[in-house]
């Protein structure tokens, strides 16, 4: 099944919205439509993306350009989910690797991180298959952090 990245519309809103996560997964990532709203209110920095099966949507993810008060090229990836009925098949492998290398193909970008509850042991496991190294808690002492650099 290729795997493509699209941009969020009026058209696939409703079934991102729609999109299931498992009970157990739930306190581990914001609603899809917390997240397009919240990135209606910085377009400039907050991008969103439907993730596509095929002609069907089966995930979402959302980046974040540096802002003022970023390091210079610093990325980060603040939602990432996919269907849990097509977890498991390399289509969240797939996925993340074209947000990847959207994010790489920027000129200004020099690293990406991405954060995850410490009790999530399915996404360190992943994300650390997919380049991503371990730098500690973040400030709140919620979520860690995990990062690849670029240069």
């Amino acid at each position: 099944m290729p795997i493509s990245l699209r941009a969020v519309t009026a058209d696939n809103f409703d079934l991102i919205s729609d999109l299931p996560l498992l009970p157990q997964q739930r306190d581990y990532l914001a609603s899809n439509d917390y997240s397009i709203a919240q990135a209606s209110f910085h377009p400039a920095t907050l991008h969103t993306r439907a993730v596509y099966g095929d002609e069907e949507v089966i995930g979402f993810l959302m980046f974040v350009s540096p802002d003022a008060d970023d390091p210079p090229g610093h990325y980060q990836i603040w939602r990432f989910m996919i269907d849990h009925r097509r977890q498991g098949q390399g289509h969240g492998r797939a996925a993340l690797a074209l947000a990847l290398a959207e994010i790489r193909a920027r000129p200004d970008a020099r690293s990406i991180e991405i954060c995850y509850k410490p009790g999530n042991t399915n996404a360190k496991q992943f994300y650390a298959s997919m380049g991503f190294v371990e730098k500690g808690m973040d400030a709140d002492g919620c979520d860690m952090l995990a990062i690849i650099h670029l240069t």
